[in-house]
C-alpha cells in the first residue's frame, strides 16, 4: 500500500547523491514514496532509516519493498528524536550520508475523515499526528485564551482576521463546546475573508501546527541533523509553510532557526553548511497538475562543511 505521490521526488534523489552503500534517513516516512525510491538505488550494505510516529505508516513499512531489504529499519517516532533514535541503534554521530525530509501531510491522513486533518469531512477535532499522545484540535479550541488562539491563526495560519477568529472561538465555546469539524467550519463562515477554501486551509493548518508543535520538531530535528551528518554529507528539506521554510534556510545559512550569524573567535563567519540552493528548488508546472498538493513545495539542500 502506497498511497502517497512523493512532490519533487527526482529532485530529492539528486539532493541526495545516493552511493549504494551509503547511510542515509528519509525523517518523515509517511506512504514510503520517497523511501522506495531510495532503496531502488541502495545496494546490499546500504542503510536507510525511516522516520514516523503515526501508526498507518507503520503498517505501510511492513509491506514490500521495505520489508524485503535487510538494509531498511523504520523507527516508530517523531523526528524531532532523530539523533536520540539512531545512537540507540548504533549510528554514530558524524557518519550519515544524507537526510530527507518532506514536511508536508501525508494525502493518507487528509483523506482518512476521522483523523480530522481536513475541512472537507465532519469528523471529531483531532489531527494528532501520534493519535495516542498529546492534546486534540479540540482541546485547543476550548482551552487556550482569545490571545493565544489569535498567535496560533495569526502565526501559523497566516489568516488576515486572526483576532477576530479567535473571539468568535470563544463566543462559541461559551454555548458549546468544540467537538468536530463541522462546529470549527461554522464559526470560520461566521467571519471569513477571502475564498473559503483557502481561509479553512489556513485555519486547519495553523491548529495542525499546533497541536503537533511542528515548528518546536522541525528546530529540534535540524539541529540534529548537523551533528549526525557525516562532513560531506547531504540535508534535503521540502518545506510547504513560509514558517517553516524560513526556518530552514535560516538554519543552512547560519546554523540556527534564527538566522543569527555567529563567528569564532578570530571573527570567521560560521557557515556549517554549503548551500546548494541559493533559490528553493520548486515543482515543474507538470508535477502540479498531476499532483495539486505539491503546489507549494519548495525544496532546500546544504552539504555539511
Amino acid at each position: 500500500m502506497n498511497y502517497h505521490a512523493p512532490a519533487l521526488l527526482t529532485e530529492s534523489l539528486d539532493a541526495l547523491q545516493l552511493h549504494p552503500g551509503g547511510v542515509y534517513v528519509d525523517a518523515t516516512f509517511g506512504g514510503g514514496g520517497h523511501a522506495a525510491a531510495i532503496l531502488e538505488r541502495l545496494g546490499d550494505k546500504g542503510r536507510l532509516y525511516a522516520f514516523d510516529q503515526d501508526e498507518d505508516a507503520r503498517a505501510n513499512a511492513m509491506n514490500k519493498p521495505f520489508a524485503g531489504h535487510a538494509g531498511f529499519h523504520f523507527v516508530q517516532s517523531n523526528f524531532r528524536f532523530l539523533k536520540r533514535q539512531l545512537r540507540a541503534l548504533g549510528v554514530r554521530p558524524g557518519s550519515v550520508d544524507g537526510i530527507l525530509a518532506d514536511l508536508g501531510v501525508s494525502s493518507h491522513q487528509l483523506d482518512t475523515p476521522e483523523r480530522g486533518f481536513s475541512y472537507r469531512f465532519d469528523a471529531a477535532l483531532d489531527m494528532r499526528m501520534n493519535t495516542a499522545e498529546g492534546q486534540s484540535a479540540a482541546d485547543v479550541l476550548n482551552k487556550y485564551t482569545a490571545e493565544a488562539l489569535q498567535r496560533v491563526f495569526g502565526e501559523l495560519g497566516e489568516v488576515r482576521n486572526a483576532r477576530t477568529l479567535a473571539q468568535a472561538c470563544v463566543q462559541f465555546r461559551e454555548k458549546s463546546r468544540f467537538r468536530n469539524t463541522a462546529d470549527l467550519s461554522g464559526v470560520c463562515e461566521s467571519v471569513m475573508i477571502g475564498e473559503r477554501w483557502r481561509y479553512l486551509s489556513q485555519v486547519f493548518q495553523a491548529l495542525r501546527m499546533e497541536v503537533n508543535d511542528e515548528t518546536g520538531a522541525l528546530a529540534d530535528f535540524l539541529r540534529d541533523s548537523l551533528e549526525m551528518l557525516a562532513p560531506g554529507g547531504r540535508l534535503a528539506v521540502i518545506a510547504y509553510h513560509s514558517i517553516e521554510d524560513r526556518m530552514v534556510k535560516n538554519f543552512l545559512k547560519t546554523g540556527n532557526i534564527e538566522g543569527t550569524i555567529n563567528q569564532d573567535f578570530y571573527g570567521n563567519i560560521e557557515r556549517p553548511f554549503e548551500i546548494i540552493t541559493k533559490k528553493p528548488i520548486e515543482p515543474s508546472k507538470a508535477e502540479t497538475e498531476e499532483n495539486p498538493r505539491s503546489r507549494s513545495a519548495k525544496l532546500r539542500i546544504g552539504i555539511k562543511k
